[in-house]
């Protein structure tokens, strides 16, 4: 069965829209883990829109389950990663003028520069995980990099606007992830993945762990945070 790992970045969103304390994520990832969440991701960006310096300290010192830490692949979040020792890195592209992140990281064509950033993460025992579209030369060059793990960026496949469109990205979304486990890779998958398309997804035995945020917590603000986190291990558990 796989794992589902919880994005708190949007309770931060919040609370920093008025430059408060309070939603705190850290509490949120609290109540994820009671939830049954068995793992908590947030992206700390460069110009600390959401998720705060701060806040990934103390999910380092809090959480029980697994801290991911979503970040570009900059030697001022290489230098931060290695002092909080996350449990695995995730390398994300990342543009200031971005809503969101917007697709997965070309590692084809940063293959040089970021065979060093994975070498000093691994030299600093942390794990790494490359977010990168659903394409055979992006898994390769992963492979060749030595990630650790990938993670699927789903986003096409979930803004499919037909069924037919949504069908051929899920069977894009397969074969990366089939060819991503043929290669000795861990397989996450991740971005856009809600309570109905998560029903296509979870068919796929390759994938380990989803990391999952806005629906999550869209739907806990109506329902609370427990109860919207058990409902989606319960539907990735099928």
């Amino acid at each position: 069965m796989a794992r589902v790992a919880i994005n708190v970045d949007h309770v931060a969103t919040v609370r920093q829209a008025r430059q408060v304390n309070e939603p705190d994520p850290v509490t949120a990832a609290a109540l994820a883990e009671l939830a049954g969440a068995q793992g908590i991701v947030v992206h700390l960006r460069e110009d600390r829109r959401h998720i705060q310096d701060r806040d990934v300290e103390v999910l380092r010192r809090t959480i029980k389950t697994k801290l991911n830490l979503e970040m570009a692949a900059t030697d001022e979040m290489v230098k931060i990663a290695l002092q909080i020792k996350p449990d695995v890195v995730t390398l994300v592209p990342e543009k200031r003028q971005e809503l969101t992140t917007e697709g997965g990281l070309d590692v084809t064509l940063f293959e040089e520069s970021l065979k060093g950033v994975i070498k000093t993460l691994h030299d600093g025992d942390v794990a790494v995980s490359l977010f990168i579209n659903a394409d055979p030369n992006q898994i390769k060059t992963a492979h060749r990099l030595e990630s650790d793990y990938v993670e699927i960026h789903t986003g096409t496949f979930a803004d499919a606007a037909t069924f037919a469109e949504r069908q051929e990205e899920f069977e894009r979304v397969l074969t990366a992830a089939k060819l991503s486990r043929k290669l000795g890779l861990g397989v996450h998958a991740g971005h856009g993945v809600d309570y109905r398309n998560v029903l296509w997804l979870r068919k796929i035995s390759e994938i380990e762990e989803f990391s999952i945020g806005h629906a999550i917590i869209a739907r806990a603000v109506l329902t609370g945070i427990e109860r919207s986190v058990q409902e989606m291990i319960a539907l990735v558990n099928g």
